[in-house]
């Protein structure tokens, strides 16, 4: 079966953090060996998350008291603006880490789009070179070989993987794209906040961000290389008041004589060897339910009424493919297991 591979898990009383726990836990190589949580240091993991309390885990520390030469790897799940000096630090002193980072920070290579995105300069801008975007079917090549892997958001994973493909084969125009993005509340982390609150997100379906989202650059510097032009796309994303799983619907013009039909093919011929990416036959309808728990994405394509449009509609669990099951299929990428180890939990229904 091969050597264990030791992982550290920083930030591992999130969201993402926690459901990074729970896949690699089942996971054949990997043995968690060190897990952060600054404000839980000194706790076990049952008591910030009572359904881990089955497992056998490290006892939560402050990120540096780890040391971080006894791991192979390190998962990271913290909060956009907290990752750089981290990262900096561990792989000046520990270059042969693998890193792969499910935070903001080194998405974005132009670190002055990052600093309007977030609102901060990056703080590590002579490691942001290296950094390979972890959108896993897109590159796959560069991953494998990374030391440093920026694992998508959750928007960026469900649109760009309905858009990429289409935009790439010409069929639609890259100029004018409509994304309409629905997310539950888990996307906005587990920290307090006024607009995630019980009274404030349940029984009702908000916009938030509007013409403002942080994931927009991202989502248009992938855009932009498929399409070899510089692109801006319309991007509006909402809280949707269940606790995980996202929908994306995009609205595309199409180009050379295509037709939604050949929408559908182009993304079928391109993901057909892909294990977690199906679009589904013509009628069949991504929905949230039917990925929730897992690292599958559903893809569906439908004619809209306006002649030479389309609609593409992704889905996929925001925490999962959107951020802890992409950074597991990530880790196995950089150290070649099997890409689907771990992985291939169906989904939790109803």
């Amino acid at each position: 079966m091969g050597e264990s591979i030791r992982i550290g898990v920083l930030g591992a009383s999130g969201y993402t953090g926690a459901d990074m726990v729970r896949l690699a836990a089942r996971h054949p190589r990997i043995e968690i060996a060190a897990l952060t949580a600054n404000t839980h240091a000194g706790k076990q993991m049952a008591e910030v998350f009572p359904h881990l309390g089955v497992l056998d885990l490290p006892t939560l520390q402050n990120w540096e008291e780890v040391d971080w030469g006894t791991v192979d790897a390190i998962v990271c799940g913290l909060p956009h603006g907290t990752t750089q000096d981290i990262t900096k630090q561990i792989l000046a002193a520990h270059p042969r880490t693998r890193i792969i980072d499910m935070s903001a920070d080194f998405r974005l290579r132009n670190t002055s789009v990052y600093a309007s995105a977030y609102g901060q300069d990056h703080r590590a801008p002579e490691i942001q070179p290296e950094a390979v975007y972890g959108l896993s079917e897109h590159y796959r090549a560069e991953i494998a070989g990374a030391r440093l892997v920026a694992c998508p958001g959750c928007y960026p994973t469900a649109v760009l993987t309905a858009l990429l493909p289409i935009v790439a084969a010409g069929i639609v125009d890259a100029t004018d794209l409509i994304i309409d993005a629905k997310s539950g509340v888990s996307g906005a982390g587990r920290g307090l906040k006024q607009n995630t609150l019980f009274c404030e997100a349940g029984e009702g379906l908000s916009p938030y961000s509007i013409g403002t989202h942080r994931h927009a650059p991202e989502i248009e510097q992938e855009i932009t290389r498929a399409a070899g032009e510089a692109v801006t796309v319309n991007f509006t994303p909402h809280l949707v008041p269940m606790s995980r799983g996202e929908l994306v619907t995009c609205y595309v013009k199409l180009t050379n004589g295509a037709s939604p039909a050949d929408v559908r093919e182009a993304l079928r011929r391109r993901y057909a060897e892909e294990p977690f990416v199906h679009v589904l036959p013509e009628g069949g309808v991504p929905a949230t339910q039917a990925v929730r728990g897992s690292n599958h994405v559903m893809v569906g394509v439908f004619p809209d009424r306006i002649p030479g449009r389309a609609i593409v509609i992704g889905a996929l669990d925001n925490l999962v493919k959107g951020s802890a099951g992409q950074a597991l299929q990530n880790l196995n990428l950089a150290f070649g297991i099997e890409e689907t180890e771990g992985l291939m939990q169906l989904a939790l229904f109803p």
